[in-house]
């Protein structure tokens, strides 16, 4: 598939969404597209200001959106865990758990659980909270987990030797390794929902290609202005970005374990489809690994095969 046409998707009124990081950027546009379907959602926010805020707006352009706003901060584990505790007195379907919040390349910091902050929110944190999740996803019809990865994940690999960045860090490296996990993750989950014949969900996986969001709010200024004039030539805006997601959310024609992302230059922009995985994310043993290891580290085992 290599375009998507919102206005084609039928609305789908009675489902219900969580979309983490919603306030700003590829979450805001993705949460502004699924209300339009009259998707009820969940905006996970860390920043509850923030979140009122990106309401408010979305309640501008579409006045009768369904939207709640629950507190999380993916960096914290406690944080998750309350917030999944929120979410089930309330509810007893989940649809879609769109894992898109994240940051990018600030300056090195530990979370008080003894995590680089970038593996913390952008990874050990969505799989704490898809872990929680899984059995009330799994109970709903044709549920689906989005991941979002990074094209940043084709230059990676996960070092088990040095997970949290202690030994050395790089801003990039530590961002690249965690898109990486992103997508093994969510190819590890279609195999494990397949193992314990969990056939009312899939896992899939989308990257926005390049686009001016918050994320980039940790480049340095002087990078900053001078990627400026190229960024403008590969960049697409965060409304653009946000269609691999939508994709992997709302059309028929997807599978499990697929991977969406811009058809445009080095996948940076244009039109979404199928996106290309490098070898490092089909790596089976890796896996495996990788998602022991977050068992572990988070304190949450499911889907055992």
């Amino acid at each position: 598939m290599s375009t998507l046409k919102l206005d084609d998707i039928p609305n789908q009124k009675e489902k219900i969404a969580i979309v983490t990081g919603a306030n700003a950027g590829l979450g805001f546009e993705t949460t502004l597209e699924l209300v339009k379907k009259e998707i009820k959602v969940i905006m996970a926010c860390r920043n509850l200001n923030k979140g009122q805020s990106a309401k408010n707006e979305i309640l501008k352009q579409v006045p009768k959106a369904k939207l709640e706003i629950i507190e999380i901060d993916l960096s914290e584990l406690d944080s998750v865990r309350e917030f999944v505790k929120s979410f089930l007195a309330k509810y007893n379907s989940l649809d879609l758990l769109i894992n898109n919040a994240g940051v990018m390349m600030p300056p090195y910091q530990k979370t008080k659980d003894g995590f680089e902050l970038q593996m913390a929110a952008n990874y050990f944190g969505h799989f704490l909270l898809t872990g929680l999740l899984i059995d009330i996803i799994t109970k709903t019809e044709n549920s689906r987990i989005i991941s979002l990865s990074s094209i940043a994940h084709k230059n990676a690999s996960i070092n088990f030797e040095d997970l949290q960045s202690e030994q050395k860090y790089s801003k990039f490296g530590a961002y690249a390794q965690s898109k990486l996990a992103c997508l093994i993750f969510s190819k590890e989950l279609q195999r494990r929902l397949e193992a314990n014949k969990k056939t009312n969900t899939i896992s899939i996986a989308a990257h926005p290609g390049a686009s001016n969001t918050e994320l980039a709010r940790h480049l340095p200024k002087l990078a900053s202005i001078l990627l400026t004039p190229l960024l403008l030539l590969v960049t697409h805006s965060p409304r653009n970005a946000a269609k691999p997601t939508l994709l992997a959310s709302l059309s028929k024609n997807v599978d499990g374990a697929d991977y969406y992302g811009p058809q445009g230059f080095m996948e940076m922009n244009g039109n979404p489809g199928l996106a290309k995985a490098e070898s490092q994310a089909y790596d089976v043993l890796v896996a495996k690994r990788l998602w022991e290891e977050s068992e572990k580290l988070t304190g949450i085992n499911f889907l055992s095969y």
